[in-house]
């Protein structure tokens, strides 16, 4: 079991996210508000992520082992099994199919850039800052 826990991860090691990313969770609709003001100072990324999904679980991983954003990006981060109606929300005001796993970039209350599953990759996204 162990050998399975070291590459999907573990359902109860949800916390490990926190290690290499200052994430804010996403916990109600109304920070979508903030994220709005705050894109107009400085960029801000939402990473949706399915609890119940290996796959989404693995973005998330290789994300966060890539990530070295945390001084010019401010990381958002929705459990959208929990959440679901704040992702759904996501995608109206920002214009962005939803997905999951997923990558969004908001600059200026716009989403300007947005992938998903295996296209979630850390380095391209320094490269849209």
């Amino acid at each position: 079991m162990s050998f399975f826990n070291s590459i999907f991860g573990n359902s109860e090691n949800t916390d490990s996210r926190k290690n290499n990313v200052n994430w804010t969770e996403l916990t109600n609709e109304l920070q979508l508000l903030e994220v709005e003001a705050i894109s107009n100072e400085k960029p801000v990324v939402i990473f949706k992520h399915s609890t119940r999904c290996s796959i989404s679980r693995m973005a998330l991983k290789q994300f966060e082992r890539e990530y070295d954003l945390n001084d010019i990006v401010d990381a958002y981060f929705l459990d959208l099994i929990t959440y679901r109606g704040i992702s759904n929300e996501i995608a109206r005001r920002f214009n962005v199919y939803h997905e999951s796993p997923q990558l969004i970039l908001i600059k200026n209350g716009k989403a300007v850039y947005d992938v998903s599953h295996s296209d979630i990759d850390a380095a391209v996204l320094k490269n849209k800052i």
